[in-house]
């Protein structure tokens, strides 16, 4: 039994979904459970929805309720043509159903919120997609929120992985006797009440890797719109290359320090139960890709970049030194405040962190902070992380380049820059 998980970019319309179809066809004698995430840039929509929602903005929210609906049913349409209506009664019971919850979000706190409508992107997107396999071969549907269980930290819950494979066992196997094809949404849970939550802004690779560890699949493999993982961006990197294998370790610290080919949580679950991850192309699917294994090795440089960052540091105004009870406050502070370190480092009597811009609330740190601490910060930096380096390439990427912070391990090492400005 395989696991594949498909992306946005590879359900984003009709000939994408179709190509789906013919991707799973080439596997005619496999069992394999399809983990599928809203289609196109749905998510984007249905956050500007919750938005909407929550500041009961009447106008804004029909307005996107309308482009959503129009968004699918043109895919619909386009997929099953004269049998649109007999094809797409489960589409419309979940469209009524969310149009449902948005009647009673305004009340809901803004991650409970968020929780209860945007997966209704990924049910959308599965449904159709459900009825267009089940038209070329025998397809099961299935709901991962009444597998996959997690706590109530809306926004970013952590899967209980022993009750969910339970679950996924006691419930998934039983359909696989009678089909060879499950298709079901990745990205999503729900609590012991039976609330909905998400794991994280990115997360069906997770789900991916959950239904392969609870099942002992045989591989899971993510289908992107690239050939496997690269040793850098090629949008920032016109030489990178394809690596062909990867293991665990790095493809985690890959991850970790923000490469975008696979979710960070992905990689744990499959390393605890040996389980190989093929990255792939749904555009040229009988490319090799890349395979993340055990005991893999590659040498070549691998290049992070996260642009947009902001660089904050404290002083205590008493002169203190900065000691284990000054962390602990300072960490708290961060996460009730929900600002995720890209990087940190201390010395006597400064704390640094660095954060995306779209994390950084000034107001807010400023409040909590101020009354202790003197707050300084820096903006429009970037973090430039290389594994497998040399001296050569830290000269090169920092040459005309004010460094404001690094840090080095043997394998890795990292630093926070800004252009240099003229003289």
């Amino acid at each position: 039994m395989q696991v594949f998980k498909f992306g946005g970019a590879s359900v984003k319309d009709a000939q994408s979904v179709r190509n789906v179809g013919e991707i799973i066809t080439q596997f005619p004698n496999e069992k394999i459970l399809i983990v599928v995430s809203a289609m196109g840039k749905m998510t984007n929509k249905f956050e500007e929805l919750v938005a909407a929602v929550l500041r009961s903005d009447e106008a804004m929210r029909s307005s996107v309720l309308a482009e959503i609906h129009e968004y699918h049913l043109n895919i619909a349409h386009d997929l099953f043509g004269k049998d649109l209506e007999k094809s797409i009664g489960m589409f419309n019971d979940v469209f009524l159903e969310l149009i449902k919850v948005c009647n009673k979000a305004a009340k809901f706190k803004p991650a409970f919120a968020y929780d209860a409508l945007v997966p209704f992107g990924e049910f959308l997107s599965t449904v159709i997609i459900a009825n267009y396999l089940g038209s070329l071969q025998d397809c099961a549907f299935l709901d991962a929120s009444t597998v996959i269980k997690t706590d109530d930290k809306f926004r970013q819950a952590t899967v209980d992985m022993e009750q969910t494979e339970i679950n996924i066992r006691n419930k998934v196997l039983p359909i696989f006797s009678k089909t060879n094809l499950v298709v079901t949404q990745g990205f999503i849970g729900s609590t012991k009440k039976k609330y909905r939550t998400t794991l994280g802004r990115e997360g069906s690779d997770y789900t991916g890797a959950i239904f392969s560890y609870c099942l002992n699949s045989k591989s899971l493999t993510i289908w992107k719109d690239v050939a496997g993982m690269f040793n850098a961006d090629p949008r920032f990197f016109p030489k990178a290359e394809k690596i062909d294998v990867v293991s665990y370790k790095d493809a985690i610290e890959l991850s970790y320090y923000g490469a975008s080919v696979i979710h960070p949580k992905t990689i744990q679950p499959l390393q605890n139960k040996n389980i190989p991850l093929f990255v792939k192309s749904f555009l040229d699917p009988h490319e090799k890709g890349t395979i993340i294994q055990e005991n893999a090795h590659y040498s070549i440089p691998c290049y992070i970049v996260k642009s947009n960052q902001v660089l904050v540091s404290l002083s205590p105004k008493n002169f203190s030194f900065i000691v284990e009870r000054h962390l602990s406050h300072i960490f708290n502070i961060f996460d009730r405040l929900d600002m995720k370190m890209n990087i940190m480092q201390n010395s006597a009597l400064n704390f640094s962190a660095l954060f995306d811009a779209n994390q950084f609330d000034e107001s807010s740190m400023l409040e909590h902070f101020s009354g202790d601490y003197l707050v300084r910060y820096n903006t429009n930096l970037e973090l430039i992380t290389v594994r497998h380096y040399n001296q050569e390439i830290i000269s090169e990427l920092t040459q005309g380049k004010e460094l404001l912070l690094e840090q080095k391990t043997r394998e890795t090492v990292r630093f926070v820059v800004r252009d240099s400005k003229p003289l």
